[in-house]
């Protein structure tokens, strides 16, 4: 994936909570929901568990880890070029959520509201509760804010065993904004708390929100910045299947499997299998069109 050297990068949508040792926390009790690329599997699979201890509260700035700070001077100053992005990880995400934001505006014109990326490290605290690097990255309705630790891109690869790649980042994070369609749309609403199973509404949101991400990749190299012209440059076939190995190492499947106690119990799935992803993510990447991405009302995930 490469990025057109010369564009101009817009880190206002990021809001940057890293260093300054903020806690390191777990997600608070149930009914937060919170959805994304594997948070709630990941968690399980990692040990967490709830403690009771969150609130539900979208005053996020008051809830802020000890030492966290909310800013983006540093990224303002790091994060100006495509050039940039194309050195640094970061930088690169920078414009990852610039691009997947330009797009919905595209597609849904008045019908979609920009929302921030919080990076943070260890943990934080969010709409939805606090949160810990161990969840994943996720999206909280309660505050309309995408959250991730970036650390854990690197997790994807020494845990998960993922190729990994800046095209794995973005799909990682246009997944997460496929969630605020869903919220936008009313779609998220639909979704009873706790959904679970092999055909449950948890499945097929997340399913979903791969398929969204997909069809952004599909528009990626022409979706123009504010400068008229495409801020992503380059999406090779490499890229598309670094993608499609990722969706498939946090399927339910394998990460129960591999990394789980080495079995699998689909009526706890609440994001669908490494099969489904794949083949979801493709779907939307193939067609370029969301409407495609009806998996409530497909007969077979």
């Amino acid at each position: 994936m490469r990025y057109r050297d010369d564009a101009s990068l817009d880190p206002g949508g990021v809001q940057d909570r890293r260093g300054g040792g903020g806690r390191t926390v777990a997600l608070g009790g149930g009914g937060l929901g919170i959805v994304g690329v594997l948070v709630l599997v990941l968690f399980q699979v990692l040990g967490g568990g709830p403690d009771g201890s969150s609130t539900r509260s979208a005053a996020v700035f008051d809830q802020l880890g000890q030492g966290q700070s909310v800013g983006g001077a540093e990224l303002a100053s790091s994060c100006r070029t495509g050039a940039d992005a194309n050195a640094r990880t970061e930088c690169a995400l920078v414009a990852d959520i610039e691009s997947v934001q330009d797009y919905w505006t595209a597609v849904l014109g008045n019908g979609y509201t920009a929302t921030d990326t919080v990076f943070f490290s260890g943990g934080t605290q969010t709409g939805c509760g606090a949160a810990s690097s161990g969840t994943g990255p996720f999206y909280c309705p309660a505050d309309q804010l995408v959250y991730v630790d970036l650390s854990f891109f690197d997790e994807l690869r020494t845990r998960f065993g993922a190729e990994g790649g800046s095209f794995v980042n973005a799909y990682v994070l246009a997944h997460e904004y496929g969630h605020h369609v869903q919220h936008l749309l009313g779609t998220t609403d639909a979704v009873p708390a706790g959904a679970a199973g092999p055909d449950s509404a948890s499945v097929r949101l997340e399913l979903q929100a791969d398929c969204y991400a997909g069809t952004w990749a599909n528009h990626a190299t022409t979706v123009p910045d504010d400068s008229g012209a495409p801020l992503i440059a380059e999406i090779t076939a490499d890229d598309v299947e670094r993608a499609l190995d990722t969706a498939g190492r946090i399927g339910d499947d394998f990460i129960q499997t591999e990394l789980g106690n080495g079995s699998a119990d689909p009526d706890s799935y609440t994001h669908g299998t490494s099969e489904q992803r794949r083949h979801w993510f493709s779907t939307g990447y193939e067609t370029g069109d969301p409407r495609q991405c009806d998996t409530f009302s497909a007969a077979t995930l």
